[in-house]
């Protein structure tokens, strides 16, 4: 190749990047794009929910999100230390599918709810909880269907077996299995010790719900994380009190590396910062009676069931036996973790929007197709 050959190639070639001032790098990392720093920014309850309700029972009071004013009553019940707001994306989507009011309830003691007691978390108390205020949201009440997540899903089995709601024609469990259940009991207690005592920052609580796994669906964590935590207010006037302050460690990175939020670089004021709403350790006493003869129970109840899942593996001997015989309709989703409405709620409610249809509760919007039931 002749010279004046080579200097044509070489002026239509693009130029290099000027040499970095940090010898060890590559002459080329000008020409790798900066990552986008990620929006952690809580998003309000409105925009999924209707209405926001306190609902009065004697003295105490418990929180209602709902949405929707025609067709059945879709009753959720969210996971022990989660509230009513992990249901969020879910009721956007199912309210979209079908006809039907959805109604996500704050536990006692956890969400805004406040009670006279918010310690006795007891599988009796918080299924009367919820039966007695549903009756005072609404006296007349339309065919109900219950969808709880984990000890959400517990404390439904309870209401269902005992009869606390004249009206109710299904009954929707998500992720949890009495066998398994019982045996995560014993690890419990390292999984509580191992989550960080507190946050400088909604956004720190919403990253770190991400980066630790809890969480894989941004959007949804950006509505649900706020609704498990409570802001403290501390004045702090020494060193000593700094350093003994229950911020979270910065010891999660993400691949670019880029640190945690700092106390100081946070959205709080000094001395303040979020902590959880729930201390799980002083639920433990009732951890069992949540889960106990959950399966024998659920496979008793006298309405059409539904059992949704996030692994084949997590049946116990009982249930197996159960779903072989066709006493309810089982589903599992895969690529999710326990939170599994949190993670694909279009996909659960494409399931809840097949078990109402079924059941001749409801009927698919036009243009939305059914979901056609698998295992």
């Amino acid at each position: 190749m002749s010279d004046l050959q080579r200097n044509l190639l070489k002026s239509k070639l693009p130029s290099l990047p000027n040499q970095l001032s940090n010898p060890t790098q590559s002459r080329f990392a000008g020409l790798v794009p900066k990552r986008k720093a990620k929006n952690y920014e809580p998003i309000s309850w409105n925009e999924y929910f209707e209405h926001c309700k306190d609902i009065k029972v004697k003295d105490n009071s418990f929180r209602f999100y709902t949405s929707g004013s025609s067709g059945p009553i879709l009753l959720l019940l969210h996971g022990g230390g989660h509230s009513a707001l992990s249901w969020a994306l879910f009721v956007k989507s199912i309210t979209k599918m079908c006809e039907c009011q959805a109604v996500a309830v704050d536990f006692r003691g956890h969400g805004n709810t406040v009670t006279t007691d918010d310690t006795d978390m007891s599988a009796d108390t918080l299924a009367s909880d919820i039966a007695n205020a549903l009756k005072v949201y609404m006296e007349d009440l339309p065919p109900v269907v219950m969808l709880g997540h984990s000890m959400g899903g517990a404390i439904a089995v309870h209401i269902g077996v005992q009869g606390l709601i004249p009206t109710l024609k299904g009954l929707a469990v998500i992720d949890v299995v009495e066998g398994t259940a019982l045996d995560a009991l014993s690890s419990m207690g390292s999984f509580i010790r191992s989550r960080p005592q507190a946050f400088t920052s909604l956004e720190h609580a919403i990253e770190w719900s991400l980066r630790s796994g809890q969480l894989k669906n941004l959007e949804s964590a950006k509505v649900s994380m706020p609704g498990q935590l409570k802001r403290i207010s501390k004045s702090i006037d020494t060193k000593d009190e700094v350093e003994s302050d229950p911020v979270v460690n910065e010891n999660i990175l993400e691949e670019d590396e880029t640190p945690l939020p700092t106390q100081g670089s946070s959205t709080t004021s000094k001395g303040e910062y979020y902590t959880w709403r729930v201390d799980l350790t002083k639920t433990e006493p009732f951890w069992k009676g949540w889960f106990e003869n959950m399966s024998s129970l659920f496979l008793s109840c006298p309405v059409p069931k539904l059992l949704l899942l996030a692994g084949i593996d997590r049946l116990d001997k009982t249930l197996t036996i159960g779903q072989m015989q066709g006493k309810f309709q089982m589903q599992v989703l895969g690529n999710v973790g326990h939170m599994v409405h949190e993670d694909k709620p279009d996909s659960v409610a494409e399931i809840i929007l097949g078990f109402l249809t079924r059941q001749q509760l409801t009927q698919p919007k036009q243009g939305v197709k059914r979901h056609m039931p698998a295992c």
